[in-house]
């Protein structure tokens, strides 16, 4: 895989290098990329990036997964969430291969969306 995924999860862990080391071995996943904060691992179907919590997470926090799905326009994608009952939270970043924002669905559940910069 030498190109990002549109589509994968992430999982938030305080062991993240620990955590990745278990997701290579079984499901046969290779290093893509690791950096202080995160390793992504992957093959031609998924991308996992394992992730060091950017919030504090508690002992009783069952859901440390999150979905990431791309998108054509950040903005037309928040607009949609809102009209659908979710909501949009603030902040944007972004890298040299695409920017990224948070939405929560109507059950609560965090997505983060991607829109590949041309």
């Amino acid at each position: 895989m030498s190109t990002a995924q549109k589509s994968g999860v992430i999982v938030y862990s305080k062991q993240f290098r620990e955590l990745s080391q278990f997701y290579i071995a079984m499901f046969d996943m290779d290093l893509l990329r690791e950096t202080k904060e995160f390793v992504s691992i992957g093959n031609d179907q998924l991308n996992i990036v394992v992730h060091a919590p950017p919030f504090e997470v508690s002992a009783h926090t069952l859901n440390t997964v999150k979905i990431f799905l791309t998108v054509e326009c950040l903005n037309k994608a928040r607009g949609k969430a809102e009209k659908l009952g979710g909501q949009t939270l603030k902040g944007e970043w972004s890298n040299p291969l695409f920017k990224v924002c948070n939405i929560v669905d109507p059950d609560g559940n965090q997505i983060q969306l991607r829109e590949f910069i041309s």
